[in-house]
């Protein structure tokens, strides 16, 4: 990483070369300062393109837009520099006579035909097809931005990334969209350079022409000779480090993300199958043998093709020996079986933890962690699945970790001999305190000795046990990852206790009208919004009567949601005449046009500008409310609610959205603002 008076030195050299371009435009060069010139062109080109070559991904190379347009203008000021000297002087500079005389071997014709070759190629082939290949990139690089952004967003709320690398990935998602944005509209310069060239080819001949004839007294036949040389040797001194640009170009754009560089896995996949270059030897070996043909050079190619296929064979013989070998050697008796992890929650702790779990030593850690299952089935109405405690020597000694499915979720450390302090920053500080944080809530805290812990609490300070911070903890991931946990097993424990109350709705419901499947994703929704499945046989006759007319999960889950107005009500606290905040009917057509299902639910493929006015009208209107400790609410109409709560979750994480129609006639709510573009 530059420093930053490092970088204020690139800035301003990089503002001075862009105004020394700018002066050469319009000031004239001498000779030789323009061979020098000529000469970084060719040198800053190769430069590029190598550069591209060993690019791993397209992004490395992010300044290649702005580049792009650098070097353009460069070669645009050299071409009229050049255009002024030989014009002028009928003569250019070493540089460009060599190109003129020694490149082409002094004739203008063929010379001239090279050069609109070369423009040819660059103009047609190499910068349309990178310029395609770049719209398209940035076309499905957008599209598919909302739903990579939502997904980093799920990710961190279920805690598997951190804040860092979570904001380091959205950077990474903008950037490439940027970039890809950018490349669209850099190639528009290549193809404009190439036309410039040869507007300004027909300049310097034909201007040329007549200065030479007119001014300098030349006769017909040593005009046609200087500038028809000149202007030859201009075109390819400028178009041949384009060309090489524009091949950098082509590089950047259809590089695909990998480990390694383009070389590397160019031979590796064209070299992977010793048959294709045993087929292409032999083909190659016939091609000589036909009479008129040249023998030699195609023999000859035969042969090494022939050679590169035996040493390949060679050396997967050799790794296969190598493989058989390791496979004979003596197998070590082991239950694989019961290697595999099939436990949901699993808290570790290092060993200088595993006290809490040790009731002879007055360890209370599963009485509380029972107690957390029992209190969040009654809460959010699902069986919370046994939970594994075990150590874990690869922790320090006073860190603990929650897993989810071998996932790790969540982490901390307990200072040996210490509580936990919780409390507001205005609060007086506690006496030989650490700072922290509340590692299930985020809330500022401080780690106290136990002996303090009294002192603490007549501050103000809530004070929590070691073993208490875990259980909470794992309560708040339990709670978070609820329709993680509630699977098809879980969702079967359910039917069998319904069926044996309830025989006439669950035999209807399952499997006539709808599978097992499907009403997992229902409640699985439903968990996912923190609806608590408090009440399954209304979720079950609301799911039975919607059943007749979709079986989406989508529009079945706005259905349950409606049938549990009254919960809704009394679980958001509607009424009391809440602060809320509604959707712009605009901008919810324009969110409803723009949303396609996925497999978690309606996508939103706004373009990006769009998508950031609509989430900062969310955060400049939700900030207004006054929530009081509880999250906040917003309102919207039915058929976009599932779209707009997406966006919002990623947003303002904890929002709680519902439609209109979820209000019944009890909730008061007050509208205080809304939210549009």
């Amino acid at each position: 990483m530059n420093s930053p008076k490092t970088a204020q030195g690139t800035n301003a050299a990089l503002a001075a070369g862009v105004g020394a371009i700018v002066l050469a435009i319009v000031l004239p060069l001498p000779p030789l300062l323009l061979d020098l010139l000529l000469s970084f062109n060719l040198s800053l080109s190769l430069v590029i393109l190598f550069t591209s070559l060993y690019t791993r991904e397209p992004v490395q190379f992010s300044s290649f837009p702005s580049l792009l347009l650098i070097t353009t203008l460069f070669r645009l000021a050299l071409n009229v520099s050049a255009t002024r000297l030989i014009l002028l002087n009928a003569s250019a500079g070493q540089v460009i006579d060599s190109f003129g005389r020694f490149v082409v071997g002094g004739n203008a014709v063929v010379g001239f035909l090279i050069f609109i070759i070369i423009v040819v190629i660059q103009f047609l082939v190499i910068t349309r097809g990178a310029e395609r290949v770049a719209e398209v990139a940035a076309r499905f690089t957008l599209d598919a931005m909302p739903g990579k952004q939502l997904a980093i967003d799920a990710d961190l709320n279920a805690g598997l990334v951190g804040e860092d690398e979570a904001r380091g990935r959205r950077a990474a998602i903008e950037q490439e969209a940027d970039f890809y944005g950018a490349m669209d509209g850099a190639a528009k310069y290549i193809k404009g350079d190439a036309m410039a060239a040869l507007f300004i080819v027909a300049v310097n001949l034909i201007g040329g022409f007549i200065t030479g004839i007119i001014q300098l007294g030349f006769t017909f036949d040593e005009a046609l000779a200087t500038y028809a040389l000149l202007t030859v040797g201009n075109g390819l001194a400028t178009q041949i480090p384009a060309l090489l640009v524009s091949t950098a170009m082509g590089f950047v754009v259809t590089r695909a993300a990998g480990d390694s560089e383009l070389g590397q896995d160019l031979s590796q996949q064209l070299a992977r199958n010793p048959r294709v270059l045993g087929l292409t030897g032999a083909a190659v070996g016939l091609l000589g043998l036909v009479p008129g043909l040249p023998t030699i050079p195609f023999l000859a190619l035969s042969a090494g093709t022939l050679a590169l296929m035996v040493a390949m064979q060679r050396r997967i013989r050799q790794q296969e020996a190598g493989a058989k070998h390791a496979s004979a050697l003596p197998a070590v008796p082991e239950d694989l079986l019961g290697l595999i992890d099939l436990d949901p929650l699993e808290v570790e702790l290092g060993y200088g933890l595993l006290v809490l779990a040790d009731q002879t030593q007055g360890g209370d850690l599963l009485n509380r962690v029972a107690q957390v299952r029992r209190q969040t089935a009654l809460d959010l109405g699902i069986s919370v699945p046994p939970v594994r405690i075990r150590d874990n020597l690869n922790l320090k000694p006073q860190q603990y970790t929650i897993r989810l499915r071998s996932v790790p979720a969540g982490k901390g450390e307990l200072p040996a001999g210490r509580s936990l302090a919780i409390g507001p920053d205005e609060l007086e500080p506690p006496e030989d305190a650490i700072r922290t944080q509340d590692p299930a809530f985020g809330l500022p805290a401080w780690w106290v000795p136990r002996e303090a812990a009294g002192r603490a609490e007549t501050l103000g300070y809530t004070v929590v046990e070691p073993s208490a911070v875990i259980a909470t903890h794992l309560s708040e991931l339990v709670r978070r990852h609820a329709p993680d946990l509630f699977g098809r097993q879980e969702l079967q424990g359910l039917v069998e206790l319904m069926r044996a109350r309830y025989p006439a709705l669950v035999d209807d419901l399952l499997p006539h009208r709808l599978s097992l499947g499907e009403v997992l994703r229902v409640i699985q929704n439903l968990l996912r919004e923190g609806v608590p499945l408090r009440d399954p046989v209304g979720v079950f006759e609301a799911l039975a009567d919607a059943s007749t007319s979709s079986r989406d999960p989508e529009v079945l889950t706005g259905f349950v949601r409606r049938r549990l107005r009254r919960q809704l009500r009394v679980q958001f606290d509607l009424g009391g005449g809440r602060r809320a905040v509604t959707v712009d009917p605009e901008a919810e057509r324009r969110i409803l046009e723009n949303t396609v299902p996925g497999e978690e639910g309606p996508v939103v493929r706004l373009d990006p500008q769009t998508l950031r006015a609509f989430q900062h009208s969310l955060r400049e209107q939700l900030s207004r409310i006054d929530v009081e400790g509880r999250p906040p609410l917003l309102l919207c109409s039915g058929p976009v609610r599932a779209a707009i709560r997406r966006v919002a979750e990623a947003t303002i994480p904890g929002t709680v959205v519902l439609a209109y129609d979820e209000l019944d006639s009890q909730a008061r709510v007050d509208a205080v603002g809304m939210v549009g573009w």
